[in-house]
């Protein structure tokens, strides 16, 4: 443990091999978003894969992430997934992760929603019998969600008619002499 006056600032696990060493892939999550490129031969995510930390689950979503933004971006989307962990706990960052792969939703902001029902189903009551046999939640996007629930646009469709006439005034008014000749 480590203290900054009575105040516990870190702990880490007590290695016993002379000259081991244990990475916290946590501690590198800030550099590794701005050089996303580091992240996936680092010694830290061999050692969090190696320590359950980095799961199958993680894995997965981020092969998807990837084949959907790209690698640099869906690695960083990875990292930001991480980050989550400072304030939530593993396993609902993990269960935000896998019903956010299920969707198909392959950003950060999917999986902190998905994270945070799976904190709130443990602090709700049990259901009762209105919500039993209904099909469970899925994933929909806000923009989504928003175009279904707009009203119907009743406005005409935008027209170039007058700049249509204007285009025909000068054309027609200027036909007598050319451009840039002072008459």
């Amino acid at each position: 443990m480590v203290y900054d006056q009575n105040v516990e600032v870190a702990r880490h696990e007590r290695l016993i091999a002379k000259g081991a060493v244990r990475l916290e892939l946590d501690h590198y999550l800030e550099v590794l978003v701005r050089k996303p490129g580091a992240f996936p031969g680092s010694t830290a995510l061999e050692q969090a894969r190696s320590a359950g930390k980095f799961t199958p689950v993680h894995d997965a979503w981020w092969t998807q992430a990837m084949k959907i933004h790209g690698e640099r971006d869906g690695t960083r989307a990875l990292i930001e997934v991480l980050l989550l962990g400072r304030h939530m706990t593993h396993e609902h960052v993990v269960a935000g992760l896998a019903a956010a792969l299920r969707a198909g939703a392959m950003t950060a902001d999917a999986v902190a929603l998905e994270a945070r029902k799976a904190a709130q189903v443990e602090t709700e009551p049990a259901p009762d019998a209105r919500t039993l046999g209904q099909p469970p939640a899925t994933v929909t996007s806000l923009h989504e969600w928003r175009l279904a629930h707009l009203p119907p646009d009743t406005r005409p469709l935008p027209s170039v008619s007058h700049y249509d006439q204007l285009l025909q005034r000068r054309r027609t008014s200027g036909s007598g002499h050319r451009e840039g000749e002072a008459q």
